[in-house]
């Protein structure tokens, strides 16, 4: 970390109000660690947006493994894209919901093609891409 700037901000009593009771809840120590992460979160967020970044993330999948050929339309999906994945975990949750998690990494307009793909695919009932980008933020 560089070196600490103090900024005063103006904020209207009943937003700062939840603010505080929000980072109570998350556990934050003081307001200044909350601002600060949420301005990394913002960064992080711009800098996946840029199509051409290098970016890690992960691929949630909830899905009903029972449904006609979806487990193998997943897996040749991510066989056809296994130069984004670097890794992939399956759990079981009931006798027919499966969690999978994929590991994955490449351009930011090639992750998050793939993950569309993949979370469109029909069958799977929820899915959820998260990126960040390696290193320190720009």
């Amino acid at each position: 970390m560089g070196t600490l700037s103090r900024v005063g901000i103006a904020i209207d009593s009943e937003l700062l109000g939840r603010f505080d009771r929000f980072i109570t809840k998350q556990g934050y120590k003081n307001r200044s660690e909350a601002v600060r992460d949420l301005i990394r979160g913002r960064l992080v967020s711009s800098a996946t947006a840029d199509f051409e970044t290098s970016v890690v993330g992960t691929v949630t999948l909830i899905y009903d493994h029972h449904t006609r050929l979806l487990p193998e339309k997943l897996t040749e999906l991510q066989h056809h894209h296994h130069h984004l994945i670097v890794s992939t975990m399956h759990a079981h949750f009931a006798k027919e919901i499966c969690l999978e998690v994929l590991i994955v990494r490449g351009r930011s307009r090639e992750v998050q093609k793939f993950a569309d793909l993949i979370i469109g695919t029909k069958g799977v009932q929820h899915g959820k891409l998260v990126m960040s980008i390696p290193g320190k933020l720009p």
